[in-house]
């Protein structure tokens, strides 16, 4: 799989996993991310290694993320999507979910999924939806997975 870099104004967005932060990334989700407190480092680290991931960059510096796990045929889970907040309110979101949705090898997937609290109304623009039956889903969460 070919890495995407692309350029708006003085940003860059990049699957290239070498340009990755961990330090910025981890940082971010171990003491912003309400669904991962105390994610140790490792974890993220692993998890990165294990998924397409996409990051934001102003000059060299990490500046947001966002993360898919994915079969490259049938389905994608997003997860992990944030911008620092001194960064919001620049379109910065939808330009990272716009280079998402349009990434080549995630086209004619099946299903997409996510988690969130805060960001529907991004989310929606892109054609998500909330589920249709939550009776047919089911899961098995360890909400204290990362507590200290």
């Amino acid at each position: 799989m070919t890495d995407l870099t692309i350029y708006k104004e003085e940003f860059c967005i990049s699957t290239d996993k070498r340009k990755l932060d961990l330090d910025a990334i981890h940082e971010f989700l171990s003491t912003k991310a309400y669904w991962c407190l105390n994610i140790p480092k490792d974890k993220v680290q692993t998890a990165n290694e294990n998924s397409l991931c996409f990051g934001i960059y102003q000059d060299n510096k990490q500046i947001g993320f966002a993360r898919i796990i994915t079969d490259f045929s049938t389905i994608a889970y997003l997860g992990d999507v944030y911008i620092l907040e001194e960064y919001r309110g620049r379109g910065l979101s939808k330009w990272l979910m716009e280079t998402i949705m349009s990434y080549p090898n995630l086209q004619g997937l099946r299903r997409w999924i996510l988690l969130t609290v805060h960001t529907h109304e991004l989310y929606r623009k892109f054609g998500w939806t909330d589920i249709a039956d939550s009776t047919k889903w089911m899961e098995l969460h360890n909400k204290n997975a990362y507590s200290k």
